[in-house]
């Protein structure tokens, strides 16, 4: 164990184990794959708000990359995330090496079914098995009353919950909202990737998802519209190479002819080699992102 003022950091699960048996109660968890940033932060003070005890797991997780190259280029800058951790009183990081997380001889995976087949699930096959797999090694080890995750990624969080249920483990999956830089461009670890130009175009995404929800507060309910809607903006900027767009159910993410329920508006476009995703919860009842739903 290494402790860096007030943080402790771990690198075995014997470590992390023996660091936890004495963490007085509820711990909070944020998995994270590094290379922190203002989202990961508004995830910390939350689970700060929420737990005496929080835990940040650092882990770029191979398993949960299509492509190896996209693995071996993430982002990473250990001392810089173990510096935030450090700045919003992270009790503890757990930070393995890949044959800790996954040991030799290693060989379950964790697939979850219905929800993680679409969108990302369709466009990255196999992604949410890597991710359900590292994320309930991480829930188990830890053994956190509550985990948090951003909205961002609403997918993902549907399908941890997914995972959590179906697994009885009672880790709760708190879902926090997007957090955006001002030009409305979500937080991401792949931001780094943009070139000037593409960052500077990139804030169409977040444009085209409030073009959607306008027509729909409107009174629009036609998803075919809603999606025109969204398309109509992202084809106006000639650097985006558009991937999906969705108008789907807020529960099951099957695509909608009609938005009568909870629908989860998204999209995926790349700019050059560089994958970003973002949405927008269309929710009456609520107005805006839900953490019972998506």
């Amino acid at each position: 164990m290494t402790a860096v003022a007030r943080t402790t950091i771990v690198r075995t699960r014997a470590e992390l184990r023996a660091a936890l048996a004495s963490a007085p109660r509820p711990v909070g968890l944020v998995p994270t794959m590094g290379w922190l940033h203002e989202g990961h932060r508004a995830l910390m003070q939350r689970a700060r708000a929420d737990n005496a005890t929080v835990v940040v797991s650092i882990f770029v997780n191979p398993r949960q990359f299509n492509v190896a190259s996209d693995f071996t280029q993430y982002p990473r800058n250990e001392a810089r995330d173990l510096a935030m951790c450090e700045a919003e009183g992270v009790d503890l990081v757990f930070a393995p090496g890949v044959e800790e997380i996954y040991p030799p001889g290693f060989s379950t995976t964790v697939s979850v079914g219905a929800v993680a087949l679409p969108l990302e699930g369709a466009a990255r096959p196999g992604h949410f098995d890597g991710v359900a797999t590292v994320v309930a090694i991480l829930f188990d080890l830890v053994g956190a009353e509550r985990a948090y995750f951003g909205q961002k990624d609403a997918q993902q969080v549907m399908v941890i919950r997914q995972m959590a249920r179906d697994l009885a483990i009672g880790t709760e999956v708190v879902a926090c909202p997007t957090i955006r830089e001002p030009d409305g461009l979500a937080l991401s670890s792949r931001n780094v990737h943009l070139s000037p130009e593409e960052r500077a175009a990139a804030p169409v995404l977040r444009r085209a998802l409030l073009a959607a929800r306008a027509r729909w507060e409107g009174g629009e309910t036609d998803a075919d519209r809603l999606r025109d809607a969204i398309s109509e903006v992202l084809t106006q900027e000639p650097l985006v190479d558009v991937e999906y767009v969705s108008i789907a159910d807020g529960t099951s993410l099957a695509e909608l002819d009609r938005v009568d329920r909870p629908a989860l508006a998204s999209l995926a476009v790349r700019f050059g080699t560089t994958r970003l995703i973002d949405n927008e919860i269309l929710d009456r009842i609520r107005g805006t992102a839900r953490a019972g739903s998506v």
